[in-house]
């Protein structure tokens, strides 16, 4: 991976505001990531300075090794979890301001 896209990666991480949440996948593509395994490896290896916390799996739900810290720092931040799991319908940030639910969630 090259050192432009490794920053563009953190910066559209930076990018979540507090109290949404995005999917590794929403940043790959935002980002221009060919996967979203490799935001989760940027995040990983050089994620402790932007809100890692804030990025989900597809399915609204933590790693499992961050579970416990992450839903704690959502939560500080109001963003309420069922169980193990974040309503991405419902804190899903959406960079483009759309605030419109015209279906399942997606990207925007």
């Amino acid at each position: 991976m090259d050192d432009e896209l490794h920053e563009r990666i953190r910066a559209v991480i930076a990018d979540v505001p507090a109290g949404t949440v995005a999917t590794y996948g929403d940043i790959a593509a935002l980002s221009g990531a060919p996967s979203p395994r490799l935001v989760g490896r940027v995040l990983a290896e050089d994620g402790h300075d932007v809100p890692w916390h804030r990025i989900l799996r597809a399915n609204g739900t933590p790693a499992p090794h961050l579970l416990h810290e992450q839903l704690e720092r959502l939560r500080a931040e109001g963003v309420l979890a069922d169980g193990q799991r974040v309503d991405l319908r419902k804190y899903r940030w959406r960079p483009d301001g759309d605030e419109t639910d015209d279906g399942p969630p997606g990207l925007f």
